[in-house]
């Protein structure tokens, strides 16, 4: 009787191979090193020890099948059999056991000590390649953006330079670039042609730098000049005017001879702003804190101002610097006011704050270098210069004043020509500056 479940019997398992299977042949050859087969079968022995000629023990026709063994010949019972080294890791390790030897677990490899020195080195080596890189890349980003306008060659006659180096910083009530919205919102009006709102000398030396405020109302005599469109020669004819009509006869490069003529001291670079730029930059650094001594109010510059410190915003600070009818001495104490902000603008430019923040940083030099008009021979090495001039001025390492004054006559303020002297002799020399102004 078979006992085996349908499909199961002896006759019908054919060819297949595997578990449960009959087949004589094995599911497939596989290597391994703990596989050994036994001798070749002397003659008149069965390939299967002494058991003689005998039939297999697996049957007919099944050829022998490999044994276990552990190296030494014996399986768990004491023949050869599986091998007892399973547990030793010659399986799966493939060697003689742990570092204890035979029997004891396999340990992984330790892997080496990082190598701290190495790695800091080339840490320090990344982060320099890094900043190197960034910063030439922000220095000839910087520079294409400066606008080289003015060519200070064309100015004629001039005196000889002095010891250290004179920025003309001029304020201009541009309206390049202002919408209509823009001009409401800052009061500016839409007033035809440019003219000069403020004009200061910066004179950065060894012996602490000074800024003279130039007032736009004082008495001057315009010289002989080359015309900057035309290069023609105008001829002197001891007229005189206010010195911001200077700058609106003919431009920078007037103004420049005039004051030269004027005061006998050598202008070094020209740097200009508009009105727009000024409340830009003023907004890209986040406000201007300043003190205010005395509240005032101006309807046309549209201040409104309460005394005690306080962060001014673009349409603030460009409406502060531009009053001057709130005042008794109006021109003189505007560029005071003048003198007082643009100091603490580059203070605040220079404060870690907005240097180290390239949010910060980045917008507020886009939009000042985006705003600036300078001459030809400016590079971003003197305007820095003249920035961190303007902060020393403002932190107390150096002084500001203005021209002095000793009257008026036809409504334009004359400068006190001894004391004027006395102060551009100093100043060619590189002295320090004794001389106070008005």
């Amino acid at each position: 009787m078979n006992n085996w479940p349908e499909g199961w019997s002896d006759d019908n398992r054919g060819p297949r191979y595997g578990r449960g299977s009959g087949g004589a042949q094995p599911e497939g050859a596989r290597s391994m090193r703990q596989v050994r087969r036994g001798p070749t079968a002397p003659p008149g022995q069965s390939a299967y020890g002494n058991q003689g000629p005998s039939a297999p023990p697996y049957g007919a026709g099944v050829p022998q099948q490999p044994s276990y063994t552990d190296g030494r010949g014996y399986d768990d019972a004491g023949r050869g059999g599986y091998d007892s080294g399973y547990n030793t890791g010659q399986v799966y390790g493939g060697g003689q056991g742990g570092p204890g030897g035979p029997g004891e677990p396999y340990a992984r490899a330790s892997r080496p000590a990082p190598n701290w020195r190495k790695r800091i080195k080339w840490t320090a080596i990344t982060l320099a390649s890094v900043l190197i890189v960034t910063s030439v890349a922000t220095y000839f980003w910087a520079d294409s953006k400066l606008h080289r306008d003015v060519d200070l060659s064309k100015v004629i006659d001039r005196p000889e330079a002095g010891e250290g180096t004179n920025y003309l910083i001029v304020g201009s009530d541009s309206r390049k670039g202002m919408t209509a919205e823009d001009k409401r919102k800052l009061h500016t009006g839409s007033a035809v042609g440019q003219r000069t709102d403020s004009m200061m000398i910066l004179h950065v030396g060894d012996n602490g730098d000074t800024l003279i405020s130039l007032p736009r109302d004082s008495d001057v005599e315009i010289p002989s000049y080359k015309g900057s469109g035309s290069g023609k020669v105008y001829p002197g004819t001891g007229r005189h005017t206010k010195l911001n009509a200077a700058y609106a006869e003919d431009g920078p490069t007037l103004l420049v001879r005039t004051i030269e003529f004027n005061t006998g001291l050598h202008i070094d670079h020209y740097v200009e702003i508009g009105f727009g730029g000024f409340a830009k930059i003023v907004d890209a650094v986040g406000g201007v804190d300043i003190t205010i001594d005395k509240g005032f109010k101006d309807k046309d510059s549209g201040a409104d101002f309460k005394s005690g410190k306080q962060t001014l915003n673009g349409e603030e600070a460009l409406a502060f610097v531009r009053t001057r009818h709130a005042f008794a001495s109006q021109d003189l104490q505007r560029t005071k006011n003048q003198q007082k902000f643009l100091a603490a603008l580059a203070h605040q430019v220079a404060t870690p704050s907005t240097v180290l923040n390239p949010f910060t940083f980045y917008p507020t030099m886009g939009a000042g270098l985006d705003s600036l008009t300078v001459d030809k021979d400016m590079g971003l090495w003197d305007l820095g210069s003249m920035f961190w001039a303007m902060k020393g001025v403002n932190s107390g390492d150096g002084k500001s004043l203005n021209m002095p004054v000793s009257g008026s006559v036809g409504g334009n303020l004359v400068w006190d020509k001894a004391k004027m002297k006395t102060l551009v002799s100093e100043l060619k020399n590189d002295q320090p500056v004794t001389v106070s102004g008005n």
